[in-house]
């Protein structure tokens, strides 16, 4: 699989693109998953035409009429960012993205507790920046973070799981069209889905069990609709322990009872929350090599990611 392609506030890159002249470099951002992505960079200040460095902004106003405010001066931005955003907008919709990395408490780029200041200047944590806003509503089901909650484990193996579910969606895709393609992504990716949303799995194996009624456009216009949704939900140790304990099902006929016994033990020592997730997926993908469990052998559930970034070590 190509690399993904991925938007990204400048200045997590290290570009010296802030108000002040300087960066806010994230080395696991830049180092690590960049070995797996392709970034497109995006400063929403420069590229509308403001200096390096400038005067500081914040955003005025409420929630549903927010201005973007020079701090100092006093100039309105608004319309200059907008105009900018909603042209930029269009222009990466061509680039494919497969998710977008916002810098946290920016007032163009921050996606959610945006300080908005009163008309006494007291300020209340309720704000979207003005590029991001524009961007998250013109994509509405695309992968979004922000840097500070991918400090988060469960955040950040949520959002890099979604960029690489939608990528390997995007290739089917570009294949010739046919309804057997969606089919088999589908059923690779049945345990992923279970493991964010139940209701989801649901409503998902009925589209594809009654797909013919519908045309193949369609068809993966609402697949990927529905795929998108559901994987915006995050996973818990409750919804996991569901599929560990349904892949174990599968293997019912081949483990030993000593086998059994250690791997309810280890699904219910994730379960109390005493080891990551990572162990008893290490344990099943052991058992589906030893047996060679055909279904559990294509499920995407075991590998959503690559293992190099340690992501489920820490969920």
């Amino acid at each position: 699989m190509e690399k993904i392609k991925l938007g990204i506030s400048s200045c997590l890159l290290g570009e010296n693109v802030r108000y002040d002249g300087r960066h806010k470099l994230d080395r696991f951002l830049k180092d690590t998953l960049g070995e797996y992505v392709e970034y497109v960079s995006v400063c929403p200040e420069v590229e509308c035409g403001l200096g390096v460095p400038r005067e500081s902004m914040h955003l005025e106003g409420d929630p549903n009429s927010l201005f973007l405010i020079t701090t100092r001066t006093r100039q309105d931005m608004t319309q200059r960012m907008v105009k900018w955003a909603r042209k930029r907008v269009t222009q990466l919709e061509k680039e494919a993205l497969c998710g977008f990395i916002f810098k946290s408490d920016s007032p163009s780029s921050g996606m959610e507790r945006i300080k908005i200041y009163n008309e006494n200047r007291m300020p209340v944590k309720k704000g979207v920046g003005i590029f991001a806003g524009i961007f998250i509503a013109y994509f509405p089901l695309l992968p979004v973070e922000d840097e500070g909650r991918l400090h988060d484990p469960v955040l950040r193996e949520n959002f890099i799981e979604r960029i690489f579910a939608l990528k390997r969606w995007r290739e089917v895709l570009k294949k010739k069209e046919n309804r057997g393609n969606l089919v088999d992504f589908h059923t690779k990716h049945k345990l992923l889905i279970l493991a964010h949303s139940p209701r989801h799995y649901q409503m998902m194996g009925k589209l594809v069990a009654g797909q013919k009624s519908i045309s193949l456009p369609e068809l993966n216009r609402q697949y990927q609709a529905l795929l998108l949704e559901s994987l915006q939900l995050k996973t818990t140790p409750k919804k996991n322990t569901n599929v560990l304990q349904h892949m174990m099902g599968y293997l019912k006929e081949q483990l030993s009872i000593g086998e059994k016994k250690e791997l309810l033990k280890i699904i219910n020592h994730y379960r109390l929350g005493y080891i990551p997730l990572v162990v008893p997926v290490t344990l099943i993908s052991h058992y589906v090599r030893k047996y060679d469990q055909p279904y559990l052998r294509e499920q995407i559930y075991l590998n959503p990611h690559p293992l190099e970034l340690q992501l489920r070590n820490h969920v």
